[in-house]
């Protein structure tokens, strides 16, 4: 019983001959498609082979991609790496816009004044812009402001077609008194309704708060409009508007970029009292050493991505005494370029006359021995007749070629 039962159960497995042929040929014909087929083969990293069809392959395991080169052709990896690059910067600008979307959304939370001001400005996120300039003023600098007013920064229907045909936002920068509601601040509550060009900031006003202030501007700005660059100025110098957009424009297509004249000036120890004195020189070496480099404060410009990470990680960045230095650190640690542009830092006339003379004419102008122009509200006037670029300049400018409104 035990043998036939065996045997029979064994015989229920047996294929029919004809059907055993066909698999086998089957098998067969998987094994020749597969043949041509690349497997990875973590040993080989990086190293071209031939295949059966005469061309060269080679495999990348970080991306987990395979690059074919056909009649060894450098096109095809060459396009193949492009689209590599464009992916991964688009997956990085999601990933920072979701993060950026998040800090916000967490700002508001915490600061329940600021909810409605986003609401009003729904409209104005949509659009893409060029440059924000902001212009960094204080209480008793109305008559700075109203000098540049004068000159080098358009006033009423000018700037509104500024920000819509050229895409430059320029705001004077402001924060509010110590006494909230005080005469300081009716003062500027005033003075905006006359001219509306100005950008409130989350912050107490004070010489000792610049590093603050600027770290709110730039964390404020990048929430309000979607720029391609952040720029900052102090109220005390001149600029040419068409000059400054076109070199900005030259670097639009980095990521991270920080431009502006860079410096290494002394780490000023054991001077209280003493104008730029750095109570944390020890945490720069030995005294006598130098900072690091890091663009002058009258003026220097970041792009997008730098702007987003000041205003996520706003909370945990450190302050050190000059404003200037504060950015630089920063940025010290990051993958980010660093542009050295000496147009950004040219002396009032003759330096910046003479540059125009000879077609090179200055993005911003000023004095270094008082770190802006010395008496700026009797002279800017001066400096703007005899080295500001054609008034039609600005409206003919190029850089404004690959403007678009984001979708």
């Amino acid at each position: 019983m035990f043998v036939k039962s065996r045997g029979e159960h064994a015989s229920k497995h047996v294929l029919p001959k004809n059907l055993a042929l066909l698999l086998c040929f089957a098998s067969f014909c998987a094994g020749m498609f597969f043949s041509n087929r690349t497997w990875m083969v973590p040993d080989a990293k990086g190293i071209p082979w031939t295949s059966r069809t005469g061309g060269k392959q080679f495999v990348d395991y970080d991306r987990n991609i395979v690059v074919k080169n056909e009649g060894n052709s450098s096109g095809d990896i060459s396009a193949s790496q492009h689209s590599i690059l464009t992916m991964d910067k688009a997956i990085s600008d999601l990933e920072i816009k979701l993060m950026a979307s998040r800090a916000e959304h967490e700002t508001i939370q915490k600061d329940p004044t600021m909810s409605e001001g986003v609401k009003n400005i729904e409209s104005i996120l949509k659009r893409k812009y060029f440059m924000v300039i902001g212009i960094n003023t204080a209480f008793s600098s109305r008559k700075r402001r109203d000098s540049v007013r004068a000159t080098w920064m358009p006033q009423a229907e000018k700037r509104k077609k500024l920000e819509e045909e050229k895409g430059i936002i320029i705001r004077f920068v402001i924060g509010h008194s110590s006494t909230s509601g005080g005469i300081l601040d009716k003062a500027i509550e005033a003075e905006e309704k006359v001219h509306g060009d100005f950008l409130r900031l989350q912050h107490v006003e004070g010489y000792l708060e610049l590093s603050a202030k600027t770290k709110t501007y730039f964390a404020t700005a990048v929430s309000w409009w979607d720029a391609e660059f952040y720029v900052k100025v102090d109220d005390d110098i001149h600029v040419n508007l068409a000059t400054l957009g076109v070199a900005l424009a030259r670097h639009r297509k980095k990521p991270r970029v920080y431009i502006g004249c860079m410096k290494s000036g002394p780490v000023l120890a054991r001077k209280k009292g003493v104008k730029y004195h750095e109570p944390e020189y020890w945490k720069f070496g030995e005294v006598g050493n130098k900072y690091f480099r890091h663009a002058t404060g009258q003026l220097y410009a970041i792009s997008k991505d730098l702007a987003t990470y000041i205003f996520i990680n706003q909370n945990v960045l450190h302050k050190y005494a000059n404003e200037d230095v504060s950015l630089g650190a920063w940025f010290i640690g990051l993958d980010v370029e660093h542009v050295d542009d000496r147009r950004l830092c040219c002396g009032t006339p003759p330096d910046c006359e003479w540059k125009a003379q000879a077609g090179n004419i200055c993005a911003a102008s000023f004095d270094w021995r008082c770190s802006g122009i010395c008496r700026s509200v009797e002279r800017i006037v001066e400096v703007h007749e005899r080295c500001g670029e054609d008034m039609n300049a600005l409206w003919s400018a190029n850089f404004v070629q690959t403007m678009r409104t984001s979708s």
